[in-house]
């Protein structure tokens, strides 16, 4: 069923709404949704590599205590694989797509849009 010419009108002013909302337009663009996962999985790695170095040191004081830096290691594991797999592998190449093209500001895609 094809839509009245009312709700054409308000759909063409919701779409220009949102296009004038930069940070929304970012939020919601495919790099965007998959950002928080990404420093997640960033931050996750930096403390393996950490607790990897506490763990080495602490196999000089005692091995239990080693264990347990161990432990951290497999969680932060756990945290990388469960954010891996919520992200998908559309996710992952949405964003490391986003990661090779140049960044280009949202005012300037629009600009040389309307252009």
């Amino acid at each position: 069923m094809p839509l009245s010419d009312d709700e054409n009108r308000i759909l063409r002013e919701i779409e220009e709404s949102l296009k004038a909302d930069e940070s929304f337009a970012q939020k919601v663009s495919s790099s965007g949704l998959y950002m928080h996962a990404a420093r997640t999985v960033k931050r996750a790695t930096a403390g393996l590599v950490v607790s990897l170095a506490v763990m080495v040191v602490l196999l000089q004081v005692h091995f239990l205590l080693a264990f347990v830096a161990f432990i951290g290691m497999l969680s932060l594991l756990l945290v990388i694989e469960k954010q891996l797999r919520l992200m998908g592998r559309a996710g992952v190449q949405d964003l490391s797509q986003s990661f090779r093209r140049p960044r280009v500001s949202v005012q300037r895609r629009f600009r040389n849009d309307a252009e």
